[in-house]
């Protein structure tokens, strides 16, 4: 097989390719790009993220590496500690790296209060009770700083969850620092916006950022961390922030070279927009998410997705913007389909889509392997590894990690620009299809969102001369593989279901 044969498809939705890290190496060798593994990485400036992929983890929900440190254990429960801890997720970084992720993102690890809360243990660490101490089932600060010591020894950046809204329920602040907090009155003056800095979120002790001590003491949270080895901050519920206090923030957070991603529930590009605006370096795009589940799992079609494309566009930086399919807070991406085998295959179709997307793609623990889970907390099941995974998880696993080594060994994937290619109305539910540029390379991607093999014949100005190459197939694929040409004017498309190929163009 030549290196032009090898550099005309990268990928397609038959069956993986048997050795992912060959694939990304011969790539690298063939077509002259760059892997970005650890040594990649170390050269990387702190803020130089969209070429990054995340992983994230809920520490608690993921392994447990130290049995001594289990109390109040119950896995029965979903709203109780299940065990797991840094020490855990610090044996498994062998796991997230040989995925291909290239960053960590773990949800709080702050000591929380201990005991229930209306039946709900705080295992999420969204509940802060002191923003400066590792919650016991977790670890200790020193785990702590093991766990990033071993990451970046590795390669990954860490990104960890802040909580600057809200206090825990029950923290001694609110005892101690009455006049932090917002009060119910100021909720009943607040109207508008205002509504949502001023009110307490789920009942939790809002703290007001305007007061000089609360913010000081949420800078110094920054600090701290960061001194911990943090790379990056996830800012929780960045809609019930103050915008000032907000802006100073990250005003301050990028000063000191860290990367900054805001989570305000529905975000769509006006919303990313104004906060990227604000300072912050990205925002979910929870729109494409609906969009992808939409189109992907609910038979609404691509039409969304090429929507969202449009909007976000239009982003100040579209390149960091972060792209995920699910997350803790929302039903599971296998969950929207009632057959298991439906929600592997289009899970695997979607997370290999992803991955053709600019932005940087976000993904769930968990969601590689097409784990299932309706509404919190059947979302936060815990982690399994391989060996306790099924022949077909495996597969979309396996499906994943190629995708993934493609996207990093591909400029174009990785932070080239997005062109999206008109097609006709009538087939734009099941067709969407795009280029990535970058440098010399050009690549196109397709999405065939129908439910068989389908062949499209679409206008361009492609010629004939664009396609390098004949495609590459993998010895071991059940001959379902794209085939791509160009016509007499038009682009051919011969694509298996649930398929997101990508060929390479001159």
């Amino acid at each position: 097989m030549s290196a032009a044969a090898f550099a005309h498809k990268i990928y397609d939705d038959g069956m993986p390719f048997k050795c992912v890290s060959r694939t990304a190496l011969l790539l690298s060798a063939w077509l002259g790009l760059p892997l970005m593994g650890s040594a990649a990485q170390s050269t990387q400036s702190s803020t130089d993220w969209e070429g990054q992929i995340i992983y994230q983890v809920m520490p608690d929900r993921f392994f447990d590496g130290d049995s001594g440190n289990d109390q109040d254990v119950n896995r029965a429960d979903l709203r109780a500690w299940h065990g797991g801890d840094l020490a855990g997720l610090t044996q498994k970084l062998g796991y997230i790296h040989d995925l291909g992720a290239t960053a960590l993102w773990m949800t709080p690890v702050y000591q929380q209060k201990a005991g229930l809360t209306d039946g709900t243990a705080g295992y999420h660490g969204y509940w802060p009770y002191d923003f400066r101490s590792v919650d016991p089932h977790f670890g200790t600060l020193d785990t702590f700083k093991a766990l990033t010591s071993a990451a970046h020894g590795m390669g990954l950046k860490v990104m960890l969850d802040q909580v600057i809204n809200h206090y825990g329920y029950g923290a001694p602040a609110t005892a101690q620092h009455p006049a932090w907090f917002h009060t119910q009155a100021d909720c009943d003056r607040a109207s508008g916006p205002q509504k949502d800095t001023d009110c307490a979120l789920s009942g939790l002790p809002d703290l007001n950022q305007t007061v000089p001590e609360v913010s000081q003491m949420l800078l110094g949270n920054a600090d701290f961390w960061r001194q911990q080895g943090v790379d990056a901050f996830r800012y929780d519920a960045v809609k019930h922030v103050d915008p000032a206090f907000l802006k100073t923030l990250v005003a301050r957070d990028r000063a000191a070279g860290t990367f900054t991603l805001g989570e305000y529930f529905g975000a769509d590009a006006g919303i990313i927009s104004q906060f990227q605006t604000t300072g912050l370096s990205s925002v979910f795009d929870f729109a494409l998410q609906d969009a992808l589940r939409g189109g992907i799992m609910s038979n609404r079609g691509l039409s969304g997705v090429r929507t969202v494309l449009k909007q976000d566009a239009g982003t100040p930086q579209p390149g960091l913007i972060a792209a995920f399919l699910d997350n803790h807070d929302l039903p599971r991406f296998a969950n929207g389909t009632l057959f298991e085998d439906e929600g592997q295959t289009r899970t695997a179709f979607a997370l290999r889509a992803l991955m053709t997307l600019k932005g940087i793609p976000v993904i769930w623990q968990g969601t590689e392997i097409a784990m299932r889970g309706s509404t919190d907390p059947d979302n936060r099941r815990d982690m399994r590894f391989p060996d306790a995974w099924t022949p077909a998880e495996k597969a979309v696993y396996d499906s994943t990690k190629d995708a993934i080594a493609v996207r990093k060994a591909s400029p174009a994937l990785s932070h080239g620009d997005l062109k999206l290619l008109d097609v006709p109305d009538q087939i734009s539910s099941d067709l969407l299809i795009f280029t990535r540029s970058a440098g010399a390379q050009t690549v196109l991607v397709a999405w065939n969102n129908a439910k068989a093999r389908q062949t499209y014949s679409v206008k361009s100005k492609l010629n004939g001369q664009a396609l390098t190459g004949s495609l590459f197939h993998d010895p071991g694929s059940r001959a379902q593989n794209a085939a791509l040409s160009v016509r007499g004017g038009y682009l051919h498309l011969s694509l298996p279901a649930k398929t997101a190929a990508v060929f390479v163009l001159n």
